[in-house]
């Protein structure tokens, strides 16, 4: 059975997203919880090195913070480019140092469909995931010419509990259809995909 590294497994998304990929991989969940500091750079370096050739990432970590530019706190700011940018860097750059090269692999991140739209009112969150997009992005072109691949999903707001009362009124994504073209982008059919950021 492949290895996936999950980040961000045990929230509304994440929960859905390992129960779908655990039928086909072993997945390793990395968190506070499980003593893994994602914005630690030695954290994530000595979690990975007891990861023998993972296959994959699926990077789902992150949060969010409202506010205006004018508005926005250094500290609100600084955790936003932490959880959503920084963290996803660590994990990344740490897993491809684990990956083979010659053989199948794949990264996959959650960022948000807010770095399309960019409503007014989350400066940071917004800026930090867009960050995000672009570091997918670089990534893919790295491994352009290689059989691994590197995506990420720009999802709406998920059909999740705490959005049905914050926005009763919102277009929202079912959590299983997120799970379902993470499931694709890991498969063998999956791999013709890279550098694709994929509004849901």
């Amino acid at each position: 059975m492949k290895t996936l590294i999950v980040t961000g497994g045990t929230g509304g998304l994440g929960t859905t997203v390992v129960e779908r990929l655990s039928r086909e991989y072993r997945c390793v969940l990395f968190s506070r919880q499980s003593g893994v500091d994602l914005m630690d750079e030695a954290s994530v370096r000595n979690a990975l090195a007891q990861v023998s050739e993972p296959y994959g990432l699926v990077h789902m970590a992150g949060g969010y913070a409202a506010g205006k530019v004018s508005e926005t706190p250094a500290e609100t700011w600084q955790k936003m480019i932490g959880l959503n940018l920084t963290s996803a860097f660590f994990i990344i750059r740490e897993t491809l140092a684990r990956m083979r090269r010659d053989a199948p692999g794949r990264i996959i991140a959650i960022s948000s469909e807010a770095t399309l739209t960019k409503f007014a009112g989350a400066a940071a969150y917004t800026i930090s995931k867009t960050g995000l997009n672009t570091l997918i992005e670089m990534t893919a072109a790295e491994l352009a010419g290689t059989p691994v691949t590197a995506n990420a999903l720009l999802p709406g707001t998920l059909d999740t509990e705490a959005s049905r009362k914050a926005l009763p009124d919102a277009r929202r994504v079912p959590l299983d259809r997120v799970a379902d073209v993470i499931a694709f982008l890991l498969s063998e059919e999956g791999g013709s995909v890279n550098g694709a950021l994929i509004r849901m």
